[in-house]
C-alpha cells in the first residue's frame, strides 16, 4: 500500500520517537516537496529538521505541481500538495 503524508503525521511520529511504523505499515511512503520544506522551516523542532537533511531509504519525495482550486487553496501548500499526489497516484 502506497501512503501520501502531509506534515503532521510525519510531524508527531518523529516527537514520540515512532518514524519507523511507518515503513513496517506501508510498502511506500512519499512526501510532497512543500512537506519536506514545512519539517526544515526555521521554526521546526530540531528533530524534524535533522530527520529531514538525511532522509532514510524508504521515503520519496515528489515535487507536485498544483494549480488554482478554491477548495484546495484554502489549505496550507503541504495538505494541498499531498491531496493532488494522491489523487494523480489512484490514492483517492
Amino acid at each position: 500500500m502506497i501512503v501520501v503524508s502531509n506534515t503532521s503525521p510525519v510531524c508527531y511520529l518523529l516527537l514520540i520517537s515512532q518514524i519507523d511504523v511507518l515503513p513496517t505499515l506501508f510498502n511506500r511512503i512519499i512526501l510532497p516537496q512543500a512537506v519536506r520544506e514545512e519539517l526544515l522551516s526555521e521554526g521546526a523542532p530540531t528533530v524534524l529538521q535533522t530527520w529531514i537533511a538525511q532522509p532514510p531509504a524508504w521515503l520519496e519525495i515528489k515535487y507536485v505541481v498544483t494549480k488554482f482550486d478554491v477548495e484546495l487553496d484554502r489549505l496550507h501548500l503541504g495538505e494541498r500538495e499531498a491531496i493532488v499526489l494522491a489523487e494523480r497516484l489512484g490514492q483517492i
